[in-house]
Order: C-alpha cells, then structure tokens, then sequence
C-alpha cells in the first residue's frame, strides 16, 4: 500500500525510460513493424490509411464528409501530472487538425503502475486531459485503463472534415513555400529536465510550447492555398518533412538560419550540456542518408523529437504574403524556413 500521499513528491519521468514523442518507434523500424505481409481487404471508402504515412485514417461517409481518427499516447514529458495529461492531449488532438479536420471526442489510453504511484496522481491526468478537450471543444467521453510497469498516458479522436477541406501531408507543389507554427527544442529541453540539468527559471518554455493547440489547422483546412500540411512530433522536423516530400514526390530546401527554435543560447547551453535525446540519434540513423550533409549542431536541431510540436505547412508561391499576414495576426513565426524543389536524389537539403 502506498501511505505517501503528497502528489509531488512523484515526479513522473522518473517513473519512465522514455519520454514524450521521443518513445516514438524509429522510422525504420516502423517501417518493417507496419510491412504489409498478407492480401488486405479493399475498402473504397477509406481515403487515408496505414500506406499514407498521413497524421489520420479518413473514411469518407458518402456525403461529402470524411470521419477522422487517430490515437497518440506516450510516457511522462513532464513531473506534473496535470500537465502531463494536457500534453498528451494537445499532442494527440493535434493530427485531427493536421489534416484539416475538426475535433468531436476523445477516449482516454491510461496505463498506471498502480503499485508504484497513487491513484490521485493518475486522476491529476485525466484532469489535465479534461482541460486539453474543453479547451478543443470535446468531451474526453470514456476510455480504458491497465495496470503497466510504467505510466502511459493519450488519446484516440475522433473528428469529422469537408472532404474538400481535407489535407493531406503530399500535395504540395515545386516552388512552394514551407512555414513551421512552433519553434523546435522540445527535445534538447526536456532532456534537460529529465537529466536534472534544466535551471528552473526555463522549466515553463517547453510545456507552454506543448499545450498550444494546432487548432489552426481546421482554418487552413478551409484555404485552398494550403497545398499540404502534417505536424511535426516524434521524428523530428526533418523526418516530417521527409514523408511530406515523399508523398509529393519532391525534394525541399530548408534555410537552417530560418528555422524556428527556442532562445537559441539557452538551446545552446543544453546541448553543451549533452542534453541530446536518445531519439535525436536513432531519427538521424534512420533517414540521415536522405539529408545533405549537415554539422552536429544541425542535426540536433532538424532530428530533435517535437512533442506536440507545430505545423508544417506547404503554401503556395503565389500566396506568401498573405499566409505570413495570418501568421502575424496570431504571433505565430512569419519566415518560410523554405520551399519544395523537383525531386531528387538526396530529399532534403539544408543551408
């Protein structure tokens, strides 16, 4: 039995080997987990499925709608439950409006070690979870629980999109431009803390990036400018944008200097610190061959796991000006970091 009742005295990632989007599997390995090795059935409704590498499964309803449904759910980013529950949340509601869509509920995916931790603190999550949905505009409406060896928190959502408003992570045209909505170093920061090296007064940076919702994306949904658009977790900025390329069947230049990331000479100290996320090194083993040649400190920026990162989003040339006037409008960074090019050899090239 556990008589320790001080919810604080429980800080959660030390109750977790990994953390965040950085639990995320390797693209490699995903790769051959996910091979197809028997005959599937033919759905002709499912428009985005398993092969897509997209943020969603969309089934269209014959309606002219489509029904979009995913689930994310990860191992403690942060000590505070609460927090913890909300991120988990914004991150899983994230890939509904990564594709265009609009949110409608949320099922909770809670597994506790419920010899290890109080039940109050699991019931700290849900409530955490609960702000994130009411923030979104759904009910967190039921969900299931397991008694695990380490605490696994998430979501499955469902959420509904205009099939004409539907985006997808290929579409995107050569000589259109790439836009990122959140800065990069969730990673470097949240590594820190796991490490005990992160100084307080930074402690807020990371979480405040994770609980802002990408609830944008159902507006860009609407513009028929936005030609492609996914958000950037687990594998990194670089490994995202290599999927976008892909499904494009094109190649990107990204401006290094033009990327988004937090307060660079705090970035900086942590990485001088070896606050370098185990994930950093597996996403670059597993898709660094279709990078240009890039320094260290390049790679720990491009291949950094996000956790409920930002949007990257393809607009189209002729519309630049207007998506940054947008961007503006809601203090979201303006600069492209850079633009789709005809395909190549090497996918991404980085200056």
């Amino acid at each position: 039995m556990l008589l320790e009742t001080n919810l604080s005295d429980y800080p959660l990632t030390a109750y977790s080997h990994g953390a965040g989007c950085g639990c995320k599997i390797a693209p490699d390995v995903l790769d051959t987990i996910l091979k197809n090795r028997t005959t599937s059935p033919f759905y002709k409704n499912l428009l985005v499925g398993n092969a897509d590498k997209d943020d969603a499964a969309v089934m269209d309803l014959g309606d002219g709608t489509g029904i979009v449904s995913t689930t994310d759910f990860f191992m403690p980013i942060v000590d505070d439950a609460f927090d913890f529950g909300q991120i988990a949340s914004v991150n899983a509601i994230s890939d509904i409006y990564a594709m265009g869509g609009t949110p409608l509920m949320a099922i909770a995916i809670l597994g506790w070690p419920v010899s290890k931790l109080p039940a109050e603190l699991a019931g700290q999550v849900l409530e955490g979870s609960r702000k994130a949905c009411a923030d979104a505009g759904i009910p967190l409406a039921g969900g299931h629980s397991i008694d695990t060896l380490e605490p696994i928190f998430g979501l499955a959502v469902t959420g509904r999109v205009p099939l004409q408003h539907l985006k997808r992570n290929g579409g995107a045209s050569e000589g259109s431009a790439l836009f990122l909505t959140k800065p990069l170093g969730v990673g470097i920061l949240t590594t820190a803390q796991k490490k005990g090296k992160l100084s307080p007064q930074h402690a807020h940076i990371a979480p405040n990036s994770m609980k802002q919702l990408n609830d944008l994306g159902a507006f860009l949904g609407t513009l028929d400018y936005v030609e492609a658009m996914t958000d950037v977790t687990g594998f990194g900025l670089a490994g995202h944008l290599i999927e976008m390329c892909e499904a494009s069947m094109l190649s990107a230049n990204i401006e290094f200097h033009q990327i988004p990331m937090f307060d660079k000479l705090i970035i900086n100290h942590y990485l001088a610190e070896k606050c370098i996320p185990g994930g950093t090194l597996r996403n670059h083993a597993a898709y660094g061959h279709k990078i240009s040649e890039i320094t260290d400190y390049q790679r720990n920026i491009v291949c950094d796991p996000q956790t409920s990162g930002g949007l990257l989003v393809a607009i189209r040339a002729d519309k630049v000006t207007e998506f940054q006037n947008l961007l503006f409008e809601r203090n979201l960074p303006t600069e492209p970091i850079g633009y789709f090019t005809r395909q190549r050899a090497c996918t991404i090239s980085i200056y």
